[in-house]
């Protein structure tokens, strides 16, 4: 079984409303560090509809990332190409459609009285206006409100705020810098707004207290147990300070970092703190992670083969000291498990991913073409990661290991 069963509470049926949804659609975003922002607002819509049954739909690639988790009764999965199809199985908690109409269908069947949309995009309105849901509420954008029976209005888009003023500073606790000059921001069609808050307005809207931004994750005995078998094997088991470098991001190469830099905070955190320092990788960032150990003078312990899970990596991540890592989802990981975390930032608005997370510092520096949000630096200098030094970044990482190492393991 894949995700345990919810123990449902004995509600006070005099607190009861009978108008309240008895069947929701939560139609999850794409991105890991998406949907762990995501994870105050999808607690919110569980405690205000405890009674109700909540079905995500989602993509595969999230299937590990909410196992354990009690914010849902169901997942359905969105339909994968053919030959993936073929690995992926129904569970008794998740469903795999094999083709969008398959998709259709089962949503059809559940019947829902609400979905509720947390990506912007038309094609999540489109599914949940087939899914035949009575009451689809998102954000009315993207040329979708047509499909929406609850449009909650966009406070940030641009001209309705002004932008927000974004410190210089090249070390700053999260989630912002001192205040003082502003970047040059790219403007887009919105302003720059934490997504936590964004996601909070529409729990807002569809009946919701308000939540916070504290971030949650869950992680499950057969990960653990894989995780601490791998430690054993590398002799890890009870070795502290443990700092994981996660150098990825697929987002794109203009979030990653340089290798070299990696392995000269690695090297410094190992002849410094006697730090065990381990380098994770996903899919396609094998090369990234081997550069590293290639290039550390000191011992480390590279996990590439065989590679982590997204359910492994939630489990290494709860276990460690320290994260470093790029603007990409593991950053949000360690948030949900209160592991101290330093984030290089390059051409990403930090805005966008703020939370109020005391054991977070972003390292980044101001460059007049940033931050332009592009997945490869279009001037082709890649200045605001080159410009992040190891002593920046070994800085961060070291004042956040004396600060909160010792109270972490206390809560291991």
């Amino acid at each position: 079984m894949y995700y345990p069963r919810r123990i449902k509470l004995v509600s006070n049926m005099a607190d009861h409303n009978p108008l309240d949804p008895s069947r929701i659609l939560v139609r999850l975003p794409t991105w890991v560090g998406d949907f762990v922002m995501a994870t105050p607002t999808l607690r919110a819509i569980r405690s205000r509809y405890a009674d109700a049954r909540i079905t995500f739909l989602m993509h595969p690639n999230l299937r590990e990332l909410v196992r354990g988790g009690d914010w849902m009764d169901e997942c359905i999965e969105w339909p994968v190409g053919n030959a993936e199809t073929q690995k992926r199985r129904n569970t008794e908690m998740v469903t795999c459609p094999d083709s969008y109409w398959d998709l259709v269908m089962a949503l059809r069947s559940q019947r829902f009285d609400l979905a509720v949309l947390l990506p912007n995009s038309f094609r999540a309105a489109w599914i949940a206006w087939l899914s035949g849901a009575k009451r689809r509420a998102g954000y009315d954008r993207e040329g979708r409100g047509f499909l929406l029976t609850e449009r909650i209005p966009v406070k940030n888009r641009r001209g309705a705020n002004r932008p927000l003023p974004y410190g210089r500073g090249s070390v700053s606790p999260a989630p912002s810098v001192p205040m003082g000059t502003k970047l040059p921001v790219r403007l887009g069609r919105y302003v720059p707004m934490p997504l936590v808050k964004y996601y909070a307005d529409l729990a807002e809207a569809i009946g919701c207290e308000r939540p916070g931004d504290r971030l949650e994750l869950f992680t499950t005995a057969d990960c653990d147990k894989s995780i601490q078998q791998r430690l054993e094997s590398l002799g890890l088991a009870d070795r502290h300070p443990l700092i994981v470098i996660s150098p990825g991001a697929k987002f794109g190469a203009a979030k990653c970092w340089m290798p070299e830099g990696f392995a000269a905070v690695a090297d410094r955190m190992v002849e410094t703190a006697n730090a065990a320092v381990i380098v994770s990788c996903g899919p396609g960032e094998e090369p990234i992670a081997r550069k590293i150990g290639e290039t550390m003078r000191q011992t480390g312990f590279i996990m590439d083969s065989p590679l982590l899970s997204l359910g492994e990596l939630k489990s290494l991540i709860r276990r460690s000291d320290l994260l470093i890592c790029n603007d990409a989802g593991p950053r949000h990981i360690a948030k949900a498990f209160d592991v101290p975390v330093v984030t290089v930032f390059g051409p990403t608005h930090p805005d966008w991913t703020a939370t109020n997370y005391e054991k977070e510092r972003l390292v980044r520096i101001d460059v007049d073409c940033g931050p332009c949000q592009q997945r490869l630096c279009p001037l082709g200098h890649h200045q605001c990661m080159t410009g992040v030094s190891m002593d920046m970044v070994f800085a961060a990482a070291s004042a956040l290991l004396q600060t909160y190492a010792t109270q972490h393991a206390a809560t291991r």
